[in-house]
């Protein structure tokens, strides 16, 4: 009996590899074998020859231009979204419940739009004669329209919005789980409410608030579509550089070159926020001690 009894686990783990076989498989050659095959496309030239030529161009004007510019965006938009999202989930938050969620929906509802549909939508409103520019001309903020379109504007509005949710989900999750009689213990305790905020409740909302940064940035690295149409071909980042690499010259090998090192300058980037999430802990300890 007991024999049989301890054979048990190792049947039922056979049996979940099996069952999980056809999905393990699918996952492995739609995501990882195009990854695979991208990163040996990078290493060839055009004549299918070994080469790092590829990897040198990246060092171009014309690609660190992009780079610096991407970089330049995602930032923008991460601390633009820092700044929306953190008085509105805290706002969310604090709200009873039922009203909580029908205001919870209402983040939710960009999701139920095409990205697509939403940066043209934004086209329609940020043109030159659009719905902006003639309400700030009608009310005499403006003497004439603003610029709000092909450039990095227009295209930091349309990633804001369309990333801001990313931010609000886990920050909103990590806020409602934080009692609120931890407000009531520091008051007793003589804290006034900036000190609780500061040295007990942003604490405890940091792992949320790190991960949805890391979310909204890496997204950022990697949009294509928003900027394509917002920037109007004038502000190019790196996943646009991958398009001019296809098109203008049928280049794979710069293409996957391009690819990979957004790949690894991600992936790099969030080892980095990981390991501050660690250092984290002791902070958020102290502040659970307070």
């Amino acid at each position: 009996m007991p024999m049989a009894y301890a054979s048990r686990p190792s049947g039922v783990l056979a049996r979940d590899i099996l069952l999980s076989a056809p999905a393990i498989t699918a996952i492995l050659a739609g995501l990882f074998a195009p990854l695979a095959l991208m990163f040996v496309l990078s290493f060839l030239d055009n004549a299918g020859r070994l080469s790092i030529e590829n990897y040198q161009l990246l060092l171009e004007p014309f690609y660190l231009t992009g780079l610096m510019t991407t970089f330049k965006v995602a930032f923008a938009v991460a601390f633009i979204c820092a700044l929306l999202a953190y008085p509105l989930s805290f706002f969310l938050a604090r709200l009873p419940p039922r009203l909580a969620a029908a205001a919870f929906l209402l983040v939710l509802l960009p999701f139920w739009t095409s990205v697509l549909v939403r940066t043209y939508a934004w086209l329609i409103l940020l043109q030159r004669h659009g719905l902006v520019n003639a309400t700030l001309l009608k009310l005499g903020l403006i003497e004439a329209p603003l610029r709000l379109v092909n450039n990095m504007t227009g295209t930091i509005i349309g990633m804001v919005h369309v990333l801001l949710p990313y931010l609000i989900l886990p920050l909103y999750t990590n806020m409602r789980a934080i009692p609120a009689t931890y407000w009531h213990a520091a008051s007793i305790c003589g804290a006034t409410p900036g000190r609780a905020f500061v040295a007990i409740y942003f604490p405890l909302t940091l792992p949320g608030f790190v991960v949805g940064l890391t979310l909204v940035f890496t997204l950022s690295l990697g949009f294509f579509i928003t900027p394509a149409i917002l920037g109007g071909g004038k502000l190019m980042m790196w996943a646009n550089y991958v398009q001019f690499a296809l098109t203008a010259y049928p280049h794979w090998g710069a293409a996957c070159a391009v690819g990979v090192a957004l790949l690894l300058l991600t992936l790099s980037l969030v080892a980095v926020l990981r390991l501050s999430v660690g250092h984290l802990r002791p902070w958020r300890a102290r502040a659970g001690e307070f």
